[in-house]
């Protein structure tokens, strides 16, 4: 079966089913599990913590920040 076939096919289904098919097919596309994003975003964390102890980062407090931020905006 063609793709164009596959397409025609699914364009007469009714809406639900074709909802449910695109679920299935994001689905089965390669993305990240829950426990590879948590995995990603702990690497993350601790890269960004060996960059702040290693003084590579400048921290600025929150006062600091919301003051920048404002004046981005004037």
């Amino acid at each position: 079966m063609t793709t164009t076939a596959i397409e025609q096919s699914v364009l007469g289904l009714p809406k639900s089913e074709r909802a449910h098919l695109v679920h299935l097919l994001l689905d089965s596309l390669d993305a990240p599990s829950e426990p590879d994003i948590q995995d990603i975003w702990l690497n993350e964390a601790r890269r960004r913590a060996e960059d702040i102890d290693a003084g590579r980062v400048k921290l600025v407090s929150g006062e600091q920040l919301e003051r920048q931020v404002q004046a981005l905006f004037k």
